[in-house]
């Protein structure tokens, strides 16, 4: 899965916050781009659905989004596709990676629409994981998932998580109640995706009770991207990881706004 991309530029190096603490900073940014469509009001589902099966115009938002996401230094995708028809059989995470100047790449296609359509979540990097992985997420509909990366040693090394959970309560709650087993061994975490649902819900208890994620202490809406009402993309951060502010950007034309984070971690998490 882990695969190394051709940098376009010369990658920053993630900035150290304080050299007495022991820490660094990290900025994380979370996006579901809606595989480069453009949708700009509710009517657009409709009349421009024609966009979620032709590749017209992506280069553009992808190009877009790929100058957000290289202020960052890891980054999370949720509905970048892999490749197939819409995309014009280009894999967005690589072209993002490429176009962004992140070192490292990987994605977890998790569904396809008769090669018209697929979509996958991606994880993009300029730091090197040590490993990655990836699972397929429970659910009544099948093609969710969440993709891990790993930097650092063994278990106080940094996880990361990317998922983009289904619409159903009772589905999200099995498919959190799996990332809860999954994490539970991770005393630094961070989840971070399209959760189609507040931090407050209640299935997201399972996810609090059992790892050591916490609930946001900001909630920045983010849906819709044109008049931003609820907060449905979360990073969730744990252990002594230490949010230091996040904010919303417009991700080209999806729509959802993607999700900002800025997070000091232990040095002790990212050494190997």
């Amino acid at each position: 899965m882990g695969s190394p991309a051709p940098s376009t530029g010369t990658a920053r190096p993630p900035e150290v916050a304080d050299a007495t603490s022991g820490a660094r900073r990290l900025r994380l940014l979370s996006a579901n781009i809606q595989a480069g469509s453009s949708t700009r009001r509710y009517s657009d589902y409709v009349t421009r659905s024609w966009s979620h099966a032709l590749p017209a115009g992506k280069r553009t938002s992808l190009d877009a989004i790929a100058q957000l996401a290289s202020g960052h230094d890891i980054v999370g995708l949720q509905e970048s596709d892999p490749g197939s028809l819409r995309s014009g059989f280009t894999n967005q995470t690589h072209y993002l990676a490429q176009r962004a100047g992140f070192h490292y790449w990987t994605h977890q296609p998790n569904r396809s629409v008769g090669g018209v359509a697929s979509s996958a979540n991606g994880l993009l990097s300029k730091l090197e994981p040590v490993r990655t992985s990836d699972h397929s997420l429970p659910g009544r509909i099948k093609g969710r998932g969440v993709l891990l990366a790993h930097f650092g040693d063994d278990r106080p090394g940094l996880t990361v998580a990317v998922a983009h959970l289904s619409l159903g309560a009772k589905s999200r709650l099995a498919q959190l109640s799996f990332i809860a087993e999954v994490l539970q061994d991770h005393p630094n975490a961070v989840l971070m995706g399209d959760f189609n649902c507040l931090p407050d819900q209640p299935e997201m208890e399972v996810l609090y009770r059992n790892t050591t994620l916490r609930p946001p202490e900001c909630v920045v809406p983010t849906f819709p991207s044109w008049k931003p009402q609820r907060a449905i993309d979360h990073i969730l951060v744990s252990g002594d990881l230490k949010c230091l502010g996040s904010q919303a950007f417009p991700a080209a034309f999806s729509d959802h706004l993607a999700l900002a984070m800025e997070i000091e971690v232990p040095e002790d998490a990212l050494r190997t």
